[in-house]
Order: structure tokens, then sequence, then C-alpha cells
């Protein structure tokens, strides 16, 4: 089975896997550590990755990339519309209000979902995970920002599953590189002992997240979590973009805004720049030839200059940081260390910043791009049976609070309840009773819309169904259990309705926990169970099953002040359907057919490969072919046959860049079949002139061998008087006959040129030498027969005769002849 961990960035992707003993981040057929998060779509096919990446200046308006933020975004969010003119290709509304992409593939144009874009990228990532692993990858954890909303992670979660992946946890940037930190650490202290806090920097390419841990020996709890999620190394990018366009409007006259081509390429080499001046602070220059209508730009920067321009991004460094320290309730002397990660973090200005506000020089153990992929694997490790971790529990939060509003169709009041407070553990559930006497609604969202960084603050509504009154007509209680899972999605997981068999006692005594009333009837356990395991339906089932049993006993519980003399209550579970609707996610059809669209293109993609390797093979040949006719091959073919092969060369490759440019697969293979009848004669003859004299002398050392053989029999050696006449005068035949065959052939080959056909062929020689061992070596190797029982009999008596010192000595003796007549025996 195997354990991976992806980190889906902005801009780059990473695979991370656990094996041989340790976690490996792995790297592409391009021997690139990390996969650019781009999808190129094109008339025939798709590319992704490094392949996509090379298109984004010749493909623009079809080349997809920073896509991530659209997960779960309406096409009139706020967002979208201000990321609209900033890129090269065309954004569209969908059915659902959702943000689409439109591009042309397949000579069509075709509107894709966030979640298709983001599943062909996962189904690159998994493919080289499965080239790495040589096997199949299915189990996996992806990383998402820690402040995506419950409609993102649902969105990621749907592309996971369009990719073919059964993602098990969706985790936190900042918690994967916190494991990754805190997992190798064996100086942790105990869980008596106060635990080492340490804070967790993670600037990317679009948002900044700070996340402030606390580590003991097996675990990890995440304190408090903050962010700027609009924030990030491209907001330097587009600083010296903006400057730039200025700079070359003033300076050479061209309004680069006009120019998608020329403002990719801008972007491309300010980031370059951008990277040079963190390791600089002398002028850099910036050259770019025909940046636009011919015409070659350069200007110069510096990184003085540089953090001028940026000061109002510097300048937010510092509020998630201060944000982070007061919901964590710690001093600044609390924190033990603070790791930064991220491609954004190596900026000098980033750095200091960090180090001025905490107080403390930063420090980068971690690998500042790999480690939140890292992080993930080992999740994924934890998670999966097939690897054995050491134990090391994790503990997340909740970084938006959720409330849950209700409502019946008879009543006119509105109840409400906060049921995960902000920074609230998770995984974690919650069973929340209500007295109804009919079906109701349940509505979440999140609490304080405008911390959110998303525009609509509603999660989902849940509508409890079956809900009947007991039948003496009072209110029926109903248990609703409330979840935020592994991958940090809020759910109404279940709903029981509390029905009392004999009305004998007061319906508040079936619950031995103490209770807080909540406004419009509903009731909230003080006490809440915790489910670390995840979001399983076997882990929600016993979960409901354990509360099952615990109101069960608390129902037959005697009250101690009535003496024991009064009767036990008897009640009964029957679990609820639950209608869920208005929840931001595909549905089950439309994800079914994403699925079956995305194996349909996957085909597409095989075909297209398959017909480009087809084409390459003629075009390699046609090249391979002709340097070798004026080399290697050169004494191996005819002037005439020469002539005649490099003239359907030549044909074949004016073929290939014009009518050939587009053909089928089998009108390929049909061509180098054509090529192949002319060339593979001349590659024959060329490999049999090469390895024939090896083939001829390992026969001759054979026959020498034989020859030996046979005049030591001839010549009466002891070692082979066993054998028989019959058995000699095979080999010697043998022997004479292949030796007749070698010289015959050897003379006639040595007859012919070198460029006609052999008369014989490294096939046939070693098919003789074959024959000659099936003859030979039965003979050669055939053993002595064992000694008769009379001697044996009269040596027992003479070493009785002479002593065991005798008998031992002749014992040893015998072994030593044996001894060395194996060994000459060995003649093969």
């Amino acid at each position: 089975m195997s354990v991976v961990g992806i980190d889906v960035g902005f801009q780059n992707c990473y695979i991370a896997v656990a094996r041989s003993g340790g976690i490996e981040t792995i790297a592409n057929e391009y021997s690139d550590r990390c996969t650019p998060a781009c999808v190129s779509l094109a008339s025939k096919n798709r590319m992704i990755g490094n392949a996509a990446k090379s298109q984004i200046i010749t493909n623009f308006k079809n080349t997809v990339h920073g896509f991530k933020k659209f997960h779960g975004r309406a096409f009139d969010d706020p967002f979208v519309q201000a990321e609209k003119p900033k890129l090269p290709y065309s954004l569209h509304k969908l059915d659902n209000g959702n943000t689409g992409i439109k591009v042309r593939y397949l000579e069509e144009d075709k509107v894709f979902t966030c979640e298709q874009i983001t599943g062909m990228l996962l189904t690159k990532l998994k493919e080289t995970s499965e080239n790495a692993l040589k096997k199949p990858v299915v189990d996996c954890v992806i990383s998402v920002p820690s402040f995506f909303t419950d409609a993102e992670r649902r969105s990621v979660f749907d592309a996971s599953q369009i990719a073919g992946l059964n993602c098990l946890r969706l985790i936190t940037d900042t918690t994967a590189v916190a494991l990754a930190y805190g997992i190798y650490k064996q100086d942790l202290p105990t869980p008596e002992e106060r635990p080492r806090n340490v804070v967790f920097v993670d600037m990317g390419h679009s948002s900044f997240q700070v996340a402030i841990t606390a580590f003991n020996k097996g675990k990890l709890k995440v304190l408090s979590t903050a962010f700027d999620p609009y924030l990030g190394g491209r907001n330097f990018d587009e600083a010296l973009v903006d400057y730039f366009c200025e700079e070359f409007k003033s300076k050479y006259k061209l309004n680069v805004r006009d120019n998608p081509r020329a403002v990719l390429r801008l972007h491309q080499e300010c980031e370059k720049l951008k990277k040079l001046m963190s390791a600089n602070s002398s002028d850099l220059p910036l050259n770019i030839e025909c940046f636009m209508n011919d015409i070659d730009v350069s200007s110069r920067m510096n990184r003085g200059h540089f953090e001028e321009m940026c000061a109002q991004y510097l300048m937010r460094v510092e509020m998630p940081l201060k944000v982070a320290l007061e919901q964590s309730k710690l001093s600044r002397d609390d924190i033990y260390a603070v790791e930064i990660v991220g491609g954004a973090t190596r900026i000098p200005a980033i750095k200091e910043r960090i180090a001025k506000f905490f107080g403390k020089d930063v420090s980068t153990t971690l690998n500042a791009d790999e480690a939140v992929a890292r992080g993930c694997a080992l999740q994924c490790a934890i998670l999966s049976p097939a690897c054995k971790v050491r134990e090391f529990s994790i503990t997340d939060v909740v970084p938006f609070p959720i409330t849950l509003r209700w409502k019946s169709p008879t009543e006119d009041g509105l109840g409400e309840c906060e049921v995960f407070t902000k920074m609230h553990a998770a995984p974690f559930s919650k069973v929340i009773t209500f007295h109804k006497k009919e079906p109701f609604d349940l509505e979440a969202f999140y609490s304080n819309p405008q911390e959110l960084p998303y525009p609509d603050h509603r999660i989902g509504c849940y509508s409890v169904q079956n809900v009947v009154p007991q039948p003496d007509g009072d209110s029926s209680k109903v248990k609703v259990k409330v979840r935020v899972n592994v991958h940090g999605i809020f759910s109404v997981s279940g709903a029981s309705l509390i029905e009392k068999q004999k009305g004998d006692g007061d319906d508040m005594q079936i619950d031995s926990e103490p209770m807080v009333q909540n406004e419009g009837r509903g009731e909230e356990q003080n006490k809440m169970q915790v489910d670390p395991e995840g979001p399983s339906q076997q882990d929600q089932q016993s979960e409901e099953n354990s509360s099952s049993s615990k109101e069960a006993a608390a129902g037959d519980k005697q009250d101690p002040a009535a003496g024991g003399s009064k009767p036990k209550v008897k009640v009964k579970s029957i679990e609820l359907p639950i209608v869920v609707s208005n929840v931001r996610q595909l549905d089950s059809e439309v994800l079914t057919g994403f699925v079956e669209y995305e194996r349909q293109m996957i085909i597409q993609d095989k075909l297209v490969k398959e017909l480009n390797d087809a084409k390459n093979a003629v075009e390699e040949y046609v090249y391979d072919l002709r340097d070798k006719l004026c080399g290697m091959y050169e004494k191996y073919v005819t002037q005439d046959d020469s002539g005649r092969l490099s003239l359907m060369l030549e044909d074949t490759e004016n073929w290939l860049y014009e009518d050939g440019e587009d053909q089928p697969k089998q009108v390929y293979e049909e061509k180098l079949d054509a090529l192949r009848r002319l060339g593979q004669p001349i590659y024959d003859r060329h490999r049999e002139h090469e390895d024939r004299p090896r083939a001829f002398e390992e026969l001759g050392k054979k026959l020498q061998l034989y020859m030996k053989f046979v005049e030591s029999y001839k010549q009466k050696d002891e070692r082979f008087l066993h054998l028989s006449a019959e058995e000699m005068s095979s080999v010697e035949k043998c022997v004479s006959e292949n030796m007749g065959w070698m010289n015959s052939r050897m003379n006639a080959q040595s007859k012919l040129a070198p460029t006609q056909d052999p008369v014989v062929k490294v096939a046939d020689v070693i098919v003789k030498i074959q024959e000659l061992e099936n003859v030979c070596n039965p003979v050669i190797n055939k053993p002595k027969p064992s000694l008769e029982e009379a001697p044996e009999a009269s040596d027992q008596s003479a070493e009785a005769h002479n002593g065991p010192a005798a008998a031992e000595g002749k014992a040893e003796a015998k072994g030593n002849q044996q001894t060395k007549s194996g060994k000459e025996m060995e003649v093969d």
C-alpha cells in the first residue's frame, strides 16, 4: 500500500512518500522535485506540470494557473472579480453560480470547474507518485491553507475524488509543518511537564499563515492560528511588475498591459529578479530581449529600492503574528523557537520583521519548500495500516466559530447556539439535545462573517425528519450529533429520537450529564464526546452506540432520593433521517460525471502520447540511420544501396514536416517498418561482424578443451579409466565434426565482402556450442563408480590390526584422494 503526501500549492506542488524507513520527496519525469500547478489544454490533449508551464507564453489563453483560490467561490465573489482582469485565460459563470474556467480543448470551447482543473493536476501528481513507487497510488493526505472554509475544503476533497484518490485527511499547511518538525524530536517534554511552544510561519506565493503549537512527547496541539490570505510572494512580484510597466511606458513608449504575453514574460523575469535580490544587495540588471514590438528592454533594481516599493506589504507581516500570540495566551518568553517555511520567507526584510517581533532569531531547520509535503506523508503513514510509525497524536483547531440555528414550521422564534468556538479543538463531535414534536431545520453558519476571507458565511441546512411527539403528547427528546471531522469539514452526522417506553419518570432524568438550557428549547451537553480517529462511518457509529448505551444505562439507573423504590425507566433510540441542502459541494451525479470525463481525458492523453511516440520513433530512426550510414555502417552497405536509402530517408524527413505532420498512429508505424526493411540488414551485418569473432573464439576454446580430454584418455590417464570406449568415441566424433564445421564456415565467411550477408550467424555458432556441450559434458563429468564391499572389509581388518592411529591416517589419505579426484573431474 502506498503512503503519499501532497502539497498542492498556488504556484508549485510537492510530493513526499514514505519508503525505506523514512520520508522522501520524489522527483518528476524532468528530475524536478517541484511540479508547477499548471494545466494547459490543447487541440488534442492536456499538458500538466512542467510541460504546461512551458506553454504559459505560447498558449496563454488555454493554460490555467493560479486557480487554487477559486475553490468553492462564486463567480460574483469580489476576490474572483478582482483576479479576473489579471488572468490571461477566461473565467465563466457556471449554472450553480460558481467560478468556471473557459478554455479551448479538442477544438471545442469547454468550461471546466475548479474541481476538475485541480483533479487534472492531482491526476498528474498521482502518476508521478506511481512512477516513483512502481505501484498504484490511492491513499494520500493533501494540504490546504488553514483559512480555507467549509466550502473550499469540500471543493478540494471533491477534486481528489475526481483524480481517483482516497484522501485520508485534508491537513492544514502549518499543522503538516508542525508534524514534520515534532515527530523526529527525541527531547520533547513529557506530558506532565510544560509543553514546548513553537511558532511556525509559512509565507508562500499567495498567502501568509502563522500557527503556534505546543509539543509534548508523542503529541502536538495547535494553540492558535492566524493568517493573511492575500499576502504572499506574488504581491512582491506584482509590485516589481507595476514599477517596470511604468518605467517601460515612459522609457520605451510601450503599453505593456495591453499585451498579455509581455505581462507574463515580465512576471517571470521579476520573480527571478526578486530571488536574486534576496541574496544580493547590489544593483541587479533586468534584460528582456524582443520584449514587445521587437524592442529589447533593460533596467536595474536593488534591494533597498525594492523594500521601499513593498513597504505596504511588509507592514502587514506583523499583524498575523500578533493575533496568533494573543489567541494562544502566551508571552514571547514562552516561545521556544520560531520556524519559518515557504518561498517568500527567504526575503530578508520578512525574516527581519519576524525575528524582531518575537525577539529571537528565526530558525530554518526545515526545508522551506518541502516541509508541508513531508508532514502530509507522515500523517498518511500514521493513518495507513501499511506503516509502523511511533504514536503521535495531532490536535488541530477550528479556525472560525460555527453557530447552529434552528426553527420548527410551527414555531415563531429562532434558537441558536455557537457549537464550535474559535480555536476549538478538532476533530471533535458534540451531541445537542432538543425537545420537539415535529420535524425541524438546523442552519449552520460561521458566527463572524467579517473575519472570513470568504463572502458567504453559510455552511448548510440540515432538516431532521420523522420527529413525532411522545405517546402521551409530550415533546420528544431528539439528540443531534454535530461534528468537525479530520478534514475540517462541518456536518450534522446523525440524529436520534429517544422514545420512553414507560412514562414513569421525567425525561430530564434520562441524561446523567448536567445540561445547560439554551434559547429555543435546545440543550447542549457540557460533557462532549471527542473523536480523535477521524470521520469514518464506523467511528461515528461506534460513538452513537456508545452514546445510546450511556443513555440506556442512565435511564435504568434508580433515583437515589427515592430510596431505590422508583421503577426503572426504559428508553428506545430511533435513528432519524437528515436531509442536507444548501451545502456548497458537488452533487453525487455531477461528481460521477466528472470522474468519468477525467477517465476519458486520461485515455485521450494516452492515445496522443502513443501517437507522438510513433511519430518520434520515425524521426529518430531517420536521423540515427543517416548518421551511421556515413559512419559505422559505411563498409557494410554498397554505394548504390546507400544512395537509395539516403534518398528514402530524405523523403521521409520532408514528409514528416509536411503531409506527415498529423497522421494516424498506423501510418507512422508503416513508415518505420518500410525504413527498417532496408536498414535492418545493414544493422544485422554490422552486428554479426562485431560479434562473430567472439562466438568462434568461444567455440574454439570448447573444442580445445574436449580434444585435450580425448588425448588424456588415449594416454591411459587413470582419472578416465572408468569411461567406456563407446562414450569416448562419441566425444571424439562430435569434436571432429564441429571442428570441420567451424573451419569450413570460417573459410567461407572470409571470402565474403562486408556488404554481403554472412554465411554463418552468431546464433548458428551458439547452437553448435550448445550441441557440443550436450554431447561431451555428460561423459566428461561422469563420476567414478563407488568402491566394492570386499575391499572395504579388508581395509577395516587392516585398521583393526594397525590400531586407531593407522586407521585415522588412512581415512584422511582417502579423503584427500577423493577431494583431489573431484577437483580434477571438474573439466567444464
